[in-house]
């Protein structure tokens, strides 16, 4: 199976092809209209995000957002493969995102996890590992501050071989320039949270 990962402002040369509704029930299972999914969503993400290396002190807890989710639904069905515009994902606030494409239909926590992976290419605190490491789906899942996440897939048959299309969008947005190098505050978990402590995780106040 074919996968491709897109991190943000990398650009695809590609044209936009319309969706079309996918007749396989293994890919309308992973609509994220389901509540089950958006649970799935959630979880794999929490799960990541307090299992980083070194461990954070001050990671909030991932909770699904039906704004953000209906504007990665709307970027998804364009089926152009490329980052959306900052101003086509803000809510009330900047939001970033994460793309995976895929040939064929897998579950969401497999394509997270893709993004996690990247971590292998990252050190904390140092950065990419070499110039041409890609990090950025990493850094953005396990942004400290990034807590609304939603998500949407879309079918798209003109594409040539990629024709599964996931988008994940961040509330608020991470990968801020100056702090990359540390997406998060090394420490004891829970140590610096704004709120109260939950699973390891901080929460929102």
């Amino acid at each position: 199976m074919a996968v491709f990962p897109i991190v943000l402002f990398l650009a695809a040369v590609l044209l936009p092809s319309l969706p079309t509704e996918a007749k396989d029930p293994s890919f309308t299972a992973l609509l994220t209209t389901q509540t089950q999914i958006q649970k799935e969503i959630v979880n794999k993400h929490n799960e990541l995000r307090k299992s980083v290396s070194p461990p954070a002190s001050n990671m909030l807890k991932m909770e699904w957002n039906r704004e953000t989710a209906a504007n990665a639904q709307k970027w998804a069905n364009k089926c152009t493969l490329e980052h959306s515009n900052a101003e086509d994902r803000k809510t009330s606030t900047k939001c970033g995102e994460n793309l995976y494409m895929s040939s064929d239909p897998t579950s969401w926590s497999n394509a997270i996890q893709n993004w996690y992976e990247e971590r292998n290419n990252f050190v904390y605190g140092v950065g990419p590992k070499s110039s041409s490491s890609v990090v950025g789906h990493y850094t953005q899942l396990v942004w400290y501050s990034s807590f609304h996440v939603g998500c949407g897939i879309a079918y798209c048959p003109n594409q040539e071989s990629l024709k599964y299309y996931y988008v994940c969008q961040y509330c608020p947005a991470g990968n801020n320039v100056s702090k990359k190098n540390t997406p998060y505050q090394q420490g004891t978990p829970c140590a610096s949270c704004p709120g109260n402590c939950e699973d390891g995780l901080c929460r929102h106040s």
